[in-house]
Protein backbone atom coordinates (compact mmCIF):
# COMPACT_ATOMS: atom_id res chain seq x y z
CA UNK A 1 0.00 0.00 0.00
CA UNK A 2 1.43 3.45 -1.05
CA UNK A 3 2.03 6.11 1.80
CA UNK A 4 0.35 9.31 0.72
CA UNK A 5 1.97 12.38 2.42
CA UNK A 6 0.41 15.35 3.75
CA UNK A 7 2.38 17.45 1.30
CA UNK A 8 0.79 14.91 -1.48
CA UNK A 9 -2.82 15.76 0.59
CA UNK A 10 -2.59 19.18 0.43
CA UNK A 11 -1.55 18.63 -3.58
CA UNK A 12 -4.17 17.09 -4.58
CA UNK A 13 -6.59 18.96 -2.41
CA UNK A 14 -5.40 22.05 -4.53
CA UNK A 15 -6.00 20.17 -7.82
CA UNK A 16 -9.93 20.07 -7.13
CA UNK A 17 -12.11 23.09 -8.34
CA UNK A 18 -14.21 24.94 -6.45
CA UNK A 19 -17.09 23.27 -4.82
CA UNK A 20 -20.97 23.35 -6.29
CA UNK A 21 -21.50 25.77 -3.16
CA UNK A 22 -18.81 28.29 -4.60
CA UNK A 23 -19.87 27.73 -7.69
CA UNK A 24 -23.36 28.69 -6.59
CA UNK A 25 -22.49 31.98 -4.87
CA UNK A 26 -19.98 32.79 -7.62
CA UNK A 27 -23.18 32.56 -10.05
CA UNK A 28 -25.66 34.63 -7.77
CA UNK A 29 -22.81 37.30 -7.35
CA UNK A 30 -22.53 37.86 -11.17
CA UNK A 31 -26.60 38.04 -11.42
CA UNK A 32 -26.53 40.69 -9.22
CA UNK A 33 -23.61 42.50 -10.79
CA UNK A 34 -25.13 42.11 -14.15
CA UNK A 35 -29.12 43.28 -12.81
CA UNK A 36 -27.06 46.54 -11.36
CA UNK A 37 -24.98 47.44 -14.32
CA UNK A 38 -28.19 47.31 -16.14
CA UNK A 39 -30.02 49.25 -13.68
CA UNK A 40 -27.25 51.49 -12.83
CA UNK A 41 -26.95 52.47 -16.38
CA UNK A 42 -30.34 52.67 -17.10
CA UNK A 43 -31.67 55.13 -13.85
CA UNK A 44 -28.36 56.12 -12.33
CA UNK A 45 -27.10 55.54 -8.54
CA UNK A 46 -29.54 57.41 -6.81
CA UNK A 47 -32.76 55.76 -9.14
CA UNK A 48 -31.11 52.12 -8.88
CA UNK A 49 -32.75 50.39 -5.46
CA UNK A 50 -31.68 47.33 -4.40
CA UNK A 51 -35.20 46.10 -3.88
CA UNK A 52 -34.95 46.89 -7.83
CA UNK A 53 -31.61 44.82 -8.79
CA UNK A 54 -32.91 42.18 -6.55
CA UNK A 55 -36.03 42.14 -8.70
CA UNK A 56 -34.42 42.00 -11.76
CA UNK A 57 -31.69 39.69 -10.98
CA UNK A 58 -34.55 37.39 -9.81
CA UNK A 59 -33.62 36.84 -6.42
CA UNK A 60 -34.40 38.68 -3.07
CA UNK A 61 -32.88 41.35 -1.67
CA UNK A 62 -31.61 39.09 1.27
CA UNK A 63 -29.52 37.63 -1.73
CA UNK A 64 -28.08 40.72 -2.51
CA UNK A 65 -26.75 41.39 0.94
CA UNK A 66 -25.46 38.26 1.34
CA UNK A 67 -22.86 39.01 -1.24
CA UNK A 68 -22.64 42.96 -1.34
CA UNK A 69 -22.79 45.01 2.04
CA UNK A 70 -25.06 47.85 0.93
CA UNK A 71 -25.67 49.61 -2.77
CA UNK A 72 -22.31 51.27 -2.58
CA UNK A 73 -19.97 48.24 -2.46
CA UNK A 74 -22.29 47.20 -5.40
CA UNK A 75 -21.54 50.12 -6.99
CA UNK A 76 -17.89 50.28 -6.19
CA UNK A 77 -17.23 46.73 -7.75
CA UNK A 78 -18.43 47.60 -10.75
CA UNK A 79 -16.51 50.43 -11.09
CA UNK A 80 -13.53 48.79 -10.12
CA UNK A 81 -14.42 45.79 -13.05
CA UNK A 82 -14.47 48.51 -15.73
CA UNK A 83 -11.63 51.32 -14.08
CA UNK A 84 -9.34 47.67 -14.75
CA UNK A 85 -10.48 46.84 -17.90
CA UNK A 86 -10.51 50.56 -19.21
CA UNK A 87 -7.21 50.57 -17.70
CA UNK A 88 -6.05 47.98 -20.12
CA UNK A 89 -7.50 50.13 -23.34
CA UNK A 90 -5.63 52.80 -22.24
CA UNK A 91 -2.55 50.78 -22.16
CA UNK A 92 -3.16 49.02 -25.41
CA UNK A 93 -3.93 52.84 -26.97
CA UNK A 94 -1.11 54.91 -25.26
CA UNK A 95 1.20 51.69 -27.20
CA UNK A 96 0.43 52.75 -30.67
CA UNK A 97 1.06 56.34 -30.60
CA UNK A 98 2.99 58.56 -32.02
CA UNK A 99 4.81 61.20 -29.73
CA UNK A 100 3.46 62.40 -26.04
CA UNK A 101 0.07 64.54 -27.44
CA UNK A 102 -1.00 62.06 -29.34
CA UNK A 103 -0.79 59.42 -26.39
CA UNK A 104 -2.82 61.89 -24.05
CA UNK A 105 -5.14 62.46 -26.50
CA UNK A 106 -5.81 58.31 -27.01
CA UNK A 107 -6.02 58.28 -22.94
CA UNK A 108 -9.00 60.64 -23.46
CA UNK A 109 -10.77 59.06 -26.45
CA UNK A 110 -10.41 55.70 -24.70
CA UNK A 111 -12.36 56.94 -21.70
CA UNK A 112 -14.62 58.62 -23.68
CA UNK A 113 -15.33 56.02 -26.32
CA UNK A 114 -15.92 53.41 -23.13
CA UNK A 115 -18.60 55.50 -21.74
CA UNK A 116 -20.29 56.70 -24.46
CA UNK A 117 -23.05 53.89 -24.13
CA UNK A 118 -23.87 54.07 -20.84
CA UNK A 119 -23.32 57.92 -19.62
CA UNK A 120 -25.44 57.30 -16.72
CA UNK A 121 -23.34 54.99 -15.03
CA UNK A 122 -20.44 57.60 -15.60
CA UNK A 123 -22.68 60.03 -14.01
CA UNK A 124 -23.44 58.04 -11.13
CA UNK A 125 -19.81 57.67 -10.52
CA UNK A 126 -19.43 61.54 -10.39
CA UNK A 127 -22.56 61.30 -8.18
CA UNK A 128 -21.15 59.13 -5.47
CA UNK A 129 -17.68 60.11 -5.77
CA UNK A 130 -18.73 63.23 -4.15
CA UNK A 131 -20.99 61.98 -1.75
CA UNK A 132 -20.02 62.89 1.88
CA UNK A 133 -20.61 59.68 3.04
CA UNK A 134 -18.52 56.92 0.42
CA UNK A 135 -17.06 60.18 -1.90
CA UNK A 136 -13.33 60.14 -0.61
CA UNK A 137 -12.78 56.23 -0.66
CA UNK A 138 -14.07 56.35 -4.00
CA UNK A 139 -11.96 58.85 -5.49
CA UNK A 140 -8.74 56.98 -4.14
CA UNK A 141 -9.67 53.07 -5.43
CA UNK A 142 -7.01 52.55 -7.26
CA UNK A 143 -7.77 52.06 -10.63
CA UNK A 144 -8.96 55.07 -10.71
CA UNK A 145 -5.09 56.15 -9.55
CA UNK A 146 -3.85 53.96 -12.53
CA UNK A 147 -5.34 56.19 -15.34
CA UNK A 148 -3.65 59.58 -13.73
CA UNK A 149 -0.65 56.82 -13.90
CA UNK A 150 -0.86 56.00 -17.32
CA UNK A 151 -0.60 60.09 -17.98
CA UNK A 152 2.16 60.72 -15.65
CA UNK A 153 3.89 57.89 -17.51
CA UNK A 154 3.28 59.30 -21.03
CA UNK A 155 4.54 62.77 -19.92
CA UNK A 156 7.57 61.17 -18.61
CA UNK A 157 8.48 59.38 -21.53
CA UNK A 158 8.15 62.56 -23.71
CA UNK A 159 10.73 64.11 -21.38
CA UNK A 160 12.87 61.08 -22.04
CA UNK A 161 12.49 61.35 -25.74
CA UNK A 162 12.94 65.25 -26.03
CA UNK A 163 9.45 66.01 -27.02
CA UNK A 164 9.13 67.64 -23.47
CA UNK A 165 11.92 69.96 -21.12
CA UNK A 166 13.46 68.58 -18.46
CA UNK A 167 11.66 71.65 -16.59
CA UNK A 168 7.89 70.38 -17.49
CA UNK A 169 6.72 69.97 -14.08
CA UNK A 170 5.22 66.91 -15.27
CA UNK A 171 3.61 65.40 -12.01
CA UNK A 172 1.52 69.12 -12.18
CA UNK A 173 0.81 68.72 -15.49
CA UNK A 174 -0.39 65.68 -15.18
CA UNK A 175 -2.74 66.48 -12.51
CA UNK A 176 -3.89 69.06 -14.90
CA UNK A 177 -4.78 66.47 -17.54
CA UNK A 178 -6.31 64.34 -15.73
CA UNK A 179 -8.49 67.11 -14.13
CA UNK A 180 -9.37 68.30 -17.77
CA UNK A 181 -10.30 64.60 -18.59
CA UNK A 182 -12.91 64.57 -15.82
CA UNK A 183 -13.95 67.90 -16.39
CA UNK A 184 -15.12 66.95 -20.24
CA UNK A 185 -17.63 64.41 -19.08
CA UNK A 186 -20.12 66.96 -17.86
CA UNK A 187 -20.56 68.16 -21.14
CA UNK A 188 -21.28 64.62 -22.61
CA UNK A 189 -23.85 63.81 -19.14
CA UNK A 190 -25.18 67.12 -19.16
CA UNK A 191 -25.03 68.96 -22.83
CA UNK A 192 -25.15 65.24 -24.86
CA UNK A 193 -21.86 66.04 -26.89
CA UNK A 194 -20.72 63.36 -29.21
CA UNK A 195 -16.79 61.53 -28.84
CA UNK A 196 -15.98 63.74 -31.72
CA UNK A 197 -16.78 66.95 -29.72
CA UNK A 198 -15.41 65.86 -26.44
CA UNK A 199 -12.07 64.68 -28.22
CA UNK A 200 -11.82 68.11 -30.24
CA UNK A 201 -12.12 69.81 -27.04
CA UNK A 202 -9.24 67.66 -25.34
CA UNK A 203 -7.04 68.36 -28.40
CA UNK A 204 -7.35 71.84 -27.64
CA UNK A 205 -6.77 71.02 -23.74
CA UNK A 206 -3.85 69.16 -24.34
CA UNK A 207 -2.00 71.50 -26.67
CA UNK A 208 -2.54 74.16 -24.15
CA UNK A 209 -1.38 72.18 -21.10
CA UNK A 210 1.61 71.18 -23.03
CA UNK A 211 2.79 74.36 -24.81
CA UNK A 212 4.93 75.48 -21.93
CA UNK A 213 6.12 72.11 -21.59
CA UNK A 214 7.76 71.68 -25.23
CA UNK A 215 11.87 71.99 -26.00
CA UNK A 216 11.70 74.99 -28.13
Amino acid sequence: MKHVTPTEVTSDARVKGPTRRALAKLQTRNKVLAAARKLFSEHGYEGATIRDIAAAAGMSTGAVFANFADKSDLFRDIMLSDTAKLNGEMREAVARARGVEDAILKVFAAGYAFYKSQMPLARAAFSISWSPQEGEGFRKLEPLAEVQQIILEQLTLGVERGELSQEAEVKLRAQMLWDAYLANYRYAIFEGWSSEALQARARDQVRVILAGARRG
